[in-house]
């Protein structure tokens, strides 16, 4: 005879050594997971492995650019253009903080506007400006260029002084904004792979909810029944995980070779002035396999998540 009075205690159920696993470990559903895991992880990888290139050649970019300046010397009625860049590059040198003063000659000017009028053209009648490349040292001592740019003014007729901060400006809101729209697309990304997590732990839970009912209702623990389900969603997500993250490596060193191959090319050397040489290093391949194995943690953890709220529903 039962006594009433004895308190009902929770029947835990612990898998034994060597058991089937709750859920399949294969499945046409767990191949068609892992094949989305792997395509997200791919496109997540490439997104972050292209925002971290813009922002290295960004970097480089920058410090390149701000170690320049140029002063460029127009034809003026009644002055001799090149003695007057040469006067020009002497007022520059006198200026502390400057490095190495390149001032470019007729013929060397003319060359520069090749890549825009093309090359063999008779540029003697037009009045081609007189450039002159200034390089600053790595000291403390900066230039004046407020001081500078008044003496050009008064004893240079027609000379200008760029010192390329509208340049660098436009520089770091350019790489800004791709970084700021890669970060969308892998956000956007990660979403739509949990909620192909979602909808796939959902399934594996509606095709083994006789099974999930009766060992809730025998009174098996949450924690149990959920560690099934997360230790398949985490194999799986491993598996596509690192399967997209690998992909995304080979891409990046194909990239790379295609780079050095096709430099020469028309187009080729602003790709790499883009994009560098598309060498990630070590730290950026070890951010693509952390890319591919926090994949693998997002779809343990949501498919966990699903399921004990699953369960709560069943009380």
């Amino acid at each position: 005879m039962t006594d009433a009075s004895v308190p009902h205690e929770e029947i835990v159920v612990q898998a034994p050594a060597g058991a089937m696993s709750l859920v399949p470990a294969d499945s046409i559903a767990g191949r068609a997971l892992v094949t989305v895991i792997a395509i997200m992880t791919f496109l997540a990888a490439l997104t972050a492995g292209g925002a971290l290139l813009v922002t290295q050649a960004s970097r480089e970019w920058r410090a390149s650019v701000s170690q320049e300046i140029t002063v460029q010397v127009r034809q003026v009625a009644g002055n001799d253009v090149d003695a007057a860049a040469q006067k020009a590059g002497e007022i520059t040198r006198l200026q502390p903080g400057i490095g190495d003063v390149k001032v470019y000659s007729k013929a060397e000017s003319q060359k520069l506007l090749e890549p825009w009028l093309g090359s063999g053209l008779d540029l003697s009648e037009l009045p081609v400006p007189r450039l002159i490349v200034i390089k600053l040292t790595n000291n403390s001592a900066k230039p004046d260029l407020t001081m500078l740019r008044q003496a050009l003014a008064r004893d240079v007729p027609g000379s200008s002084l760029d010192d390329h901060s509208l340049w660098l400006d436009r520089l770091a809101i350019m790489a800004n904004s791709i970084v700021f729209i890669a970060l969308m697309i892998f956000v956007l990304v990660v979403i739509a792979m949990i909620m192909a997590v979602a909808f796939a732990t959902r399934g594996a839970m509606a095709g083994n909810r006789e099974i999930v009912s009766v060992l809730h209702l025998v009174g098996a623990a949450d924690g149990f029944i959920a560690q099934q389900f997360q230790r398949h969603f985490l194999r799986l997500g491993l598996r596509g995980g690192l399967i997209g993250a690998v992909a995304a490596a080979v891409a990046f060193v194909f990239a790379g070779w295609l780079a050095g191959a096709f430099s020469s090319v028309p187009g080729g050397e602003q790709v790499e002035a883009l994009f560098g040489t598309f060498s990630l290093g070590i730290s950026g391949y070890l951010i693509l396999l952390t890319i591919g194995l926090a994949m693998a943690l997002v779809t343990g953890v949501m498919s966990r998540v699903i399921v004990f709220r699953h369960l709560r529903g069943l009380e």
